[in-house]
This record gives structure tokens, C-alpha cells and sequence, in this order.
């Protein structure tokens, strides 16, 4: 069975308010006050761990809200990041802001399917070129981290790889806690490959 399509119940769903500690609360009325608005994706499975929820989620807001990557770029490498861990939820809530953000879909079907996008413009094919050389290799070529910081500058570099970072690890809690699609939303992603058949 592949984990990644989430079968069986969500394992860390969200504490009931009656149930919560006091640092839980406060992390939930941090969250409430924020961007976000509301608990939703990684944050009921992370508040088993106040203080991480709490760092997690002020450092998600700057990666999301506040990156100097421009967002439809910033989504791109978050989807990247979802196809690679292939984490159901993240590619639902991240696919549709970065079509919102003005990312071609066609760009994200290639994406979604493990392949190389084509018709990317210049920074699309930097970013995606960082994120998957990253991903693949565990690093980045000199020419890659070149035209990287030659675009983005080395603050854009950090941010590139922040936002790849931290998307893992909200993939890897949304994966492991089973956190669900709505309600009639189908399975975006398809299993792939491992990356060295790839």
C-alpha cells in the first residue's frame, strides 16, 4: 500500500479546545492571529509539540507571506517539494495558489507527473532547476547556485532552500499524520518512481 494516499483514519487530528494545554492554546491564538486564520494542514498534528508547532508555524508564515522568492515562484518550488514527498494535502492546498499566483497549469501537470516542464520562462526554469537538483542530488551544481544567486541574490538562495526545507517536513507531518483531502476532493498525485529509476 502506498502511505502517501493516506488510507486509515488521520492519527493526530485536532485536540479538542476543552482538551488543550494552556501552551497549546497559545499557539493555536498565535495561529488564529496570523495570516492563516485558522488551524488547518500540519498545525493539529504539530501541536502535540507546542514549541515546534510555535516555531513552525511563525517561520511557515515568512516562507509563505513575507519570501522574497515572488509567490507564483514560491509555490512552484513548494509543489515541487509536495510531488517529491507525494503529499496529498500540500499539493491540494499549494497547486491552486500557485494557479492563483499565475503559474501555467501546464507547468504544474508536468510537475505533478515527474517530468521536466516545458515552455518555462527564465525564473520558472531557475527555480525548478534549484528545487529538483536539490531534491535529486542532495545539493546543487556550481552553475545552478550561479544563475540562482545571479537572479535572486544569496538571501533568495537561503529563501529557496527554506521554503524546500520546511514543506518537507510540513509533507512529512501531513503524510504521517493522514491528514485528509476534503471531502470529494480526488487524489491529486499519482505514485512515482524512486528517483534513481527516474
Amino acid at each position: 500500500m502506498d502511505s502517501t494516499t493516506h488510507a486509515g483514519p488521520e492519527r493526530l487530528p485536532l485536540i479538542p479546545e476543552e482538551q488543550r494545554t494552556e501552551a497549546q492554546r497559545a499557539v493555536v491564538a498565535n495561529i488564529m492571529a496570523g495570516p492563516r486564520g485558522s488551524v488547518r494542514g500540519p498545525f493539529a498534528a504539530l501541536l502535540r509539540s507546542p514549541t515546534v508547532a510555535d516555531r513552525v508555524q511563525s517561520l511557515g508564515e515568512y516562507l509563505r507571506f513575507r519570501s522574497s522568492i515572488p509567490p507564483a515562484l514560491n509555490e512552484l518550488a513548494i509543489c515541487i517539494t509536495a510531488r517529491e514527498w507525494t503529499a496529498q494535502y500540500e499539493w491540494y492546498a499549494h497547486a491552486r495558489l500557485a494557479l492563483e499566483a499565475g503559474l501555467p497549469a501546464a507547468i504544474l501537470d508536468a510537475v505533478a507527473e515527474g517530468r521536466e516542464p516545458a515552455g518555462m520562462d527564465a525564473d520558472q526554469r531557475l527555480v525548478w532547476t534549484f528545487c529538483t537538483e536539490m531534491h535529486r542530488d542532495r545539493g546543487v551544481s556550481d552553475a545552478t547556485y550561479e544563475a540562482t544567486k545571479g537572479r535572486f541574490g544569496e538571501g533568495g538562495v537561503v529563501d529557496l532552500i527554506a521554503v524546500s526545507g520546511y514543506y518537507t517536513l510540513v509533507g512529512m507531518t501531513l503524510n504521517i499524520s493522514r491528514v485528509p483531502l476534503p471531502a470529494g476532493v480526488p487524489v491529486p498525485l499519482k505514485p512515482l518512481k524512486p528517483l534513481a529509476c527516474r
